[in-house]
């Protein structure tokens, strides 16, 4: 898990800024049109939406707790222990905040270079042997088995589909990682890109407003297809409206 950068916001903010053109910059001679200046764009912007059912429909179903963990977690190291793993038909779900993980096989975004806390293996593997790539695939991280809570107990095993809502949007990963057994809310780089997040591993992610809804009895063969997790969340998630 890992804390917010003030610094490293900031930076990022920066790449929001909007395009100026040649005109603006004096850049233009006689008789030219605007010419656009290259301006830096974030590379965490949201993709296009996944699947048929929106973010408000599934917020209206998980608005109430009833909890299905014998205790709470924290979002982060030192903070208060106020997040209880809920409970409905055919799922489990929590609010949170996003840290981002890194870990897996390196990439351009994620390796020991970019985050001094990277691993490169992951709970869970490809259907070739290889550890998961958080920068290209979406996944989330379920915390290490515990008193506190059990996913397996629960009918979610790795591989199982989930549906990440933040703000407007829905984004369907899998169970790609473990981690701490007291600390929840962490997603892969690829989850917080997709939706609209700051991946960075050294200070991206977001302070709240995640909910994380995986479906019981789910599993994406093979891990790595995301294509495949989008089809199934969709269909679970339309089931999932139906019977709560």
């Amino acid at each position: 898990m890992r804390v917010q950068s003030l610094t490293l916001a900031a930076a990022g903010a920066a790449l929001l800024a909007p395009t100026m053109h040649a005109s603006a910059a004096g850049l233009t001679g006689p008789g030219s049109g605007p010419v656009p200046v290259a301006v830096a764009r974030p590379h965490h912007a949201p993709v296009a939406r996944e699947g048929t059912v929106g973010a408000a429909e599934l917020l209206a179903k998980v608005r109430g707790c009833i909890p299905v963990s014998k205790g709470r977690y924290r979002s982060d190291e030192g903070t208060r222990a106020d997040i209880p793993v809920c409970g409905k038909r055919g799922a489990v779900f929590w609010k949170a905040d996003m840290d981002i993980d890194c870990d897996g096989r390196a990439g351009v975004r994620c390796n020991r270079r970019t985050d001094p806390l990277f691993s490169s293996t992951t709970a869970y593997q490809q259907s070739d042997g290889r550890h998961l790539s958080a920068e290209r695939l979406p996944y989330v991280v379920v915390p290490a088995a515990s008193r506190i809570w059990n996913h397996r107990d629960h009918d979610v095993r790795g591989g199982a589909v989930a549906a990440v809502i933040y703000k407007d949007r829905v984004q369907y990963a899998v169970v790609g990682d473990t981690g701490p057994r007291d600390i929840i809310g962490e997603a892969s780089y690829a989850t917080a890109k997709a939706l609209g997040i700051r991946p960075d591993p050294r200070g991206g992610g977001t302070s709240g407003g995640v909910t994380y809804l995986l479906f019981k009895g789910s599993e994406v063969s093979p891990i790595e297809s995301h294509r495949a997790a989008v089809k199934q969340g969709d269909a679970l998630a339309r089931k999932f409206l139906k019977e709560n």
